[in-house]
This record gives structure tokens, C-alpha cells and sequence, in this order.
């Protein structure tokens, strides 16, 4: 479990501060586009479009069904946003949680036969033995992530959240959160260490595995694929129910909450969140659906 889902699943469930998935090296052709929903009563409509975080260069995924959307709102909300003027307080934030004193060495968070794995992945990121030992697990495992997929072609400026955010900025339409960057990151913090040392062991196998996981996750995103996501998240969080309520189903429903509050005010908005808390029998739109809104499929 722990490779698919580092490798296929965070990229769909979101965690756009991590700035890290994979992707594959050809991208499919669309024949749809990727899914978006609409939530409306008389005077307010919010638009739900699932997002893949960082994608290849020249990545085609904007239709005019999603342009015109994006055209009625009057704002967009993130799952999170990294203030790119104030690097220093995500900086801070990654301290804070990601490194800690006393923690037993890297090694030892890894089984034996991993461990030539693990160093190998080391010495690729040019980051000393000793700021690894003092990193949190899951902070370790995402660290040695991110150098490994600087090799997949893989842009943050690519991925759907950073398009969006482009637009509307530009736009001159203002851009919120549903969380901040130190309740996104503490939901791994907050992870038992075993799942944890998951991740870890996920992020050291051979990356060229995920690429074939990965590509049809990819085209499932490109197509609207809504039913593939959700049975891919259902079956690789399935083993790990601490992974699954931490990352999706607490996420989904506090996501559905703002939506629920945010419905009381007229007014057009965006909702742009990992495709995975959009599919799958505890997404968003269900939760919704169990309050009594109506959700329409648009695309």
C-alpha cells in the first residue's frame, strides 16, 4: 500500500504544500476533460473541480465547460496556499514539525533488506546523514520523494492548483484556503509512527514502478474518470484506516462543512481540491448529498 499510495495517491489527494508527485511521461489525450460539479441555490453557486497537483509541461486539461466556470467565479479557494512573498514562514512551519531531537537514526525506521535503498536515495538528495536523523519520519520520506521525481518532468507551475491560481490572480479575483499550511502538514505529523515508516518505505523503491500507477491514474483525471479514483483510493487506504480517516474522510467532511456554511452567503466560488476527496463513496459531494444539497455533474 505504502508505494501506491505515495506514488499515485497523494498526487490526487492533494497536500499541494508537500509540492511533490510523480506524474508519467506521455500524457493521454482527453476526451472529457476532468470532472466538476456544481452545488447552487437561488442566489449562490460553488463549483467543485477535482484537481492532479503538479503535472508535465504543456499539460492539456482546461475545457470550455471548466473556462466558463472559472469566468462566473468570483474567487477560488485552495485546499492550502504557500505564500511565494514570504517563503520564510512555510520554511518555519516545516521546521517546526518536520525535525526533531532524540529520534532513533533513519536506519533503524526502515526493515534491513531496505536499508542499501535507503542510503542510496540519500546520497542523491546532497543532504548530510544528520539532518536526516533528525527529521520525522513522514518529513523524511517526502524529502527523499522530491529529488526522486525531479527526474519525472514534474512541475509545481504545471499542476492544476498553480494554473488556477494564475488565472484568477491575474483576474484580479481574490484566492482563499481550506487550510492553512500548519494543519495540512500536521496531519502527517499526527500519523502513528508505523504508517509513517509506511511512507518511508514506499519513498525509497524504485520510482520507475509507480510510472505505469501513476499514468492511469492520470488518465482517469483527464477523462473524468470519477468511479476508477475513487476504487483506486478505496483499495490502496483500505489497510490503513489511521492514513485514510487522516488524509481523506476528516479532510472530506470538514471541506463539506466550510461548503455547508459558505451556501449561506449569495455569491459564485470555486472549490479546487485533489481529485481523490472528489470521488469515492465518503467524497465531499457525498457528504453534501447526506445534508440535502443537490450536486450537478457539469463535466
Amino acid at each position: 500500500m505504502a508505494m501506491k499510495l505515495i506514488k499515485r495517491g497523494l498526487a490526487a489527494l492533494g497536500l499541494a504544500s508537500l509540492a511533490i508527485a510523480p506524474t508519467a511521461a506521455a500524457e493521454a489525450r482527453t476526451p472529457r476533460g476532468p470532472a466538476l460539479w456544481q452545488v447552487s441555490d437561488k442566489d449562490t453557486t460553488i463549483y467543485l473541480f477535482g484537481t492532479i497537483h503538479l503535472l508535465p509541461r504543456e499539460s492539456r486539461w482546461r475545457t470550455p465547460k471548466l473556462d466558463q466556470a472559472m469566468a462566473k467565479s468570483q474567487s477560488l479557494i485552495l485546499e492550502t496556499l504557500i505564500d511565494t512573498a514570504n517563503p520564510q514562514q512555510f520554511a518555519g512551519t516545516i521546521g517546526a514539525l518536520g525535525f526533531s531531537s532524540g529520534l532513533p537514526p533513519l536506519a533503524s525506521r526502515v526493515e534491513a533488506s531496505k536499508r542499501p535503498q535507503l542510503e542510496a536515495a540519500i546520497a542523491k538528495t546532497k543532504i548530510s546523514r544528520e539532518t536526516f536523523d533528525r527529521m520525522e519520519t513522514w518529513f523524511a520520506a517526502f524529502t527523499l520523494l522530491s529529488v526522486q521525481f525531479q527526474s519525472f518532468g514534474v512541475e509545481g507551475e504545471q499542476g492544476a492548483e498553480a494554473v488556477l491560481r494564475k488565472a484568477f490572480a491575474e483576474s484580479r479575483k481574490p484566492v482563499g484556503q481550506l487550510e492553512t499550511n500548519l494543519e495540512q502538514l500536521s496531519f502527517f505529523d499526527r500519523l502513528p509512527e508505523s504508517d509513517q515508516r509506511q511512507l518511508l518505505a514506499g519513498a525509497i523503491e524504485n520510482p520507475e514502478s509507480s510510472r505505469a500507477q501513476f499514468q492511469g491514474m492520470l488518465n482517469a483525471w483527464l477523462s473524468g474518470d470519477v468511479d476508477t479514483i475513487g476504487k483506486t483510493f478505496n483499495r490502496d487506504l483500505q489497510s490503513s484506516p489511521e492514513l485514510k480517516a487522516a488524509l481523506l474522510t476528516r479532510r472530506n467532511w470538514n471541506w463539506s462543512q466550510w461548503i455547508e456554511r459558505r451556501m449561506a452567503q449569495p455569491g459564485t466560488v470555486m472549490v479546487a481540491v485533489g481529485a481523490g476527496h472528489l470521488a469515492g463513496e465518503e467524497s465531499v459531494q457525498r457528504y453534501l448529498q447526506s445534508r440535502g444539497y443537490k450536486v450537478k455533474r457539469l463535466q
